[in-house]
């Protein structure tokens, strides 16, 4: 479980840095594109919390089961489920 745990950390970090105003990365690349680094954080956040989600939702099928490859089946399906859904609420506006 040693890998689950370290990728579980690696997401949390990367979330993290997508998510703070006050990262050097934001800064950098909202100065980068000239646009406001609050306006990029905010474009930012939606695809850092799916993302997040499918992650916790994932490691917790892993803790579950004790599986990687469970693990894995639940983040791909999962993903698919999220591509699907978004598909068709942006086929409908």
């Amino acid at each position: 479980m040693m890998l689950p745990m370290l990728a579980a950390g690696l997401a949390g970090s990367i979330f993290g840095d997508h998510c703070s105003p006050i990262s050097d990365t934001t800064i950098l690349s909202s100065a980068g594109a000239g646009s406001h680094h609050i306006d990029h954080v905010l474009t930012q956040l939606p695809y850092a919390i799916i993302a997040a989600v499918i992650s916790f939702l994932s490691y917790i099928a892993l803790g579950l089961s004790g599986s990687i490859i469970v693990g894995l089946l639940a983040a791909f399906a999962l993903l698919v489920v999220t591509i699907l859904v978004l598909k068709r609420i942006s086929v409908m506006k």
